[in-house]
């Protein structure tokens, strides 16, 4: 039971910016993102180490359930352990797409153009895995997390949108299924993987498939 022992409250000044102010970063951050595309064909060239951390220090600011913070972001240079993830991803891919995925599933991707081939994995100069956290070991005794898949989906949110601000472009890879990520990075058995993001700078020669995003009208209903 919670008690009032347990609650050390601070005080907490967020600055109010004048409205203009408040306007003109809004639209620049709306504009900004707006550029944000899903890539899968990636330049070799390297990124700045700092890149990566300030994001993986961005989604760790996150909100989560019960301030747990599940999650865990493997950073991965290594190119023998891209080639080991690609070759894994590639199996279970051709599985999927020859087997595993109902024909409803594969007319939804269709437009998206993509198939059992990841180059991304060994392209990308830099991959983030995220591990999502359902419990932890505490004093000997496994102590549940709460609200893991909401709390993880927002810090990811956060991380892609702080690497797009630094100019760089992602790909949210979700190979089904997952689990071979746990067994070539060795992770602990409180970790389930959640998502594989290639990081880096576009190819000379990237493509994006010619998609819209819906509109406010269609996402938002305001009472």
């Amino acid at each position: 039971m919670t008690t009032r022992e347990d609650y050390r409250p601070q005080a907490f000044d967020l600055e109010r910016l004048p409205a203009q102010t408040a306007l003109e970063r809004s639209r620049a951050f709306l504009a900004l993102m707006q550029t944000r595309r899903s890539i899968r064909h990636f330049s070799p060239d390297p990124v700045e180490p700092e890149l990566i951390e300030n994001a993986i220090r961005t989604a760790g600011s996150a909100p989560s359930g019960a301030n747990q913070q599940p999650w865990t972001f493997v950073v991965v240079t290594s190119e023998e352990t891209k080639r080991a993830m690609r070759e894994a991803a590639e199996r279970e891919e051709e599985l999927l797409y020859r087997e595993r995925a109902s024909d409803e599933y594969l007319e939804a991707i269709r437009p998206i153009g993509t198939n059992a081939v990841k180059p991304h994995v060994t392209e990308a100069p830099v991959l983030i895995v995220v591990f999502e956290q359902p419990w932890r070991w505490e004093d000997g005794e496994k102590r549940k997390h709460y609200y893991v898949r909401e709390s993880v989906g927002i810090a990811v949110g956060l991380m892609l949108a702080s690497l797009h601000a630094a100019g760089l472009a992602t790909l949210t890879h979700a190979p089904s299924p997952m689990g071979f990520l746990k067994e070539i990075l060795g992770r602990p058995e409180n970790e389930r993987p959640f998502l594989l993001i290639p990081v880096g700078y576009p190819a000379a020669d990237a493509e994006v498939p010619d998609l819209t995003k819906k509109s406010l009208e269609e996402i938002a209903v305001f009472d």
